[in-house]
């Protein structure tokens, strides 16, 4: 079984590396960008399964796309497809009967027609404004006859044209988060400090209190952490390591100053605008538990703990 496994991915594989890509491919982005409506993806049975893929990565990288199945079009829904839109047909065999059906009416009202087809000279090859192949030299299946190698490259086209379509827009990650709010990929690309940050009841210290008193601010922080100020500017930290390491001193004295056992220079960022999964790679990176946020001026707006982040779903 895992012999066939092997080599159900090589056939599909070899199929993507044949892939017949022309000038009829950059004919194709550019008429897709020109286009003031909407891609609209229509297919039948294993090509209408690709085409609602095609069309949902058209959406969520820049391009306004939807699927239409060929025979709720047939029953009304052709109105949804207006004047200044761009049809994207799929059919391998290129002769599907509820896909032709609609052809004639879409040409009628002169609309913009790319076809995914293995033949230029099947019904939708001939009937297509912009033609792109999908020819395969043969399916996964032992049998031949199941869509499985076909599938995979107009899947596959259908993701090179939305990279290609990206490119040329100049799509960014800011873009990009816009259309993916939710899940985890959208805290990723969307959620940032300051969405997460603690700014009320911070464990903040002046530079001259005692450990003793530090550590019952620490207690009813909750953060595991003191934070240290001069003058109004973050300048220390007392994390509870810092405390245990203190506690193996000699002369330990909780008379002391906090600051004596504290962090100088301590980790902290001055944007709260980044990303949160910038600050959990901050975090990450230079081993630490809290960042702190400060302004231009170095006094404390908030703090992040690496719990906070987690809990939120950030990876």
């Amino acid at each position: 079984m895992i012999e066939i496994a092997k080599q159900t991915l090589q056939i599909e594989a070899q199929a993507l590396l044949n892939a017949k890509i022309d000038e009829n491919f950059n004919v194709a982005v550019e008429k897709i960008l020109q286009t003031k409506g909407k891609v609209i993806v229509v297919g039948v049975g294993k090509s209408g399964l690709v085409g609602a893929k095609i069309a949902a990565t058209f959406a969520s990288t820049g391009t306004s796309s939807f699927f239409l199945h060929p025979t709720e079009a047939m029953h009304g829904d052709l109105g949804m497809i207006g004047k200044e839109d761009l049809v994207l047909a799929i059919s391998y065999s290129g002769e599907s009967e509820e896909l032709v059906r609609i052809l004639p009416h879409i040409k009628r009202f002169e609309i913009p027609l790319i076809a995914m087809a293995k033949s230029k000279e099947s019904t939708l090859g001939r009937y297509c404004d912009i033609f792109l192949s999908i020819a395969v030299e043969k399916e996964a299946c032992p049998l031949n006859a199941a869509p499985t190698s076909s599938t995979t490259l107009t899947m596959a086209l259908g993701d090179a044209l939305a990279i290609a379509l990206m490119h040329k827009r100049g799509f960014k990650h800011d873009d990009f988060a816009s259309f993916h709010p939710g899940g985890s990929l959208g805290k990723r690309l969307y959620v940032k400090i300051k969405d997460l940050m603690r700014t009320k009841n911070l464990p903040i210290i002046d530079k001259q209190t005692k450990l003793k008193d530090a550590i019952v601010v620490m207690n009813e922080g909750r953060l595991g952490n003191v934070l240290i100020t001069e003058e109004g500017k973050f300048c220390a930290i007392l994390s509870d390591g810092d405390l245990r390491r203190a506690l193996m001193e000699e002369g330990f004295d909780l008379q002391k100053d906090a600051y004596q056992y504290a962090t100088k220079n301590p980790i902290k960022v001055e944007d709260e605008n980044i990303l949160a999964s910038e600050a959990l790679r901050y975090i990450e990176e230079h081993k630490i538990q809290l960042l702190v946020v400060v302004d231009r001026n170095q006094k404390i707006v908030g703090a992040i703990h690496l719990h906070d982040l987690v809990e939120s779903g950030i990876k």
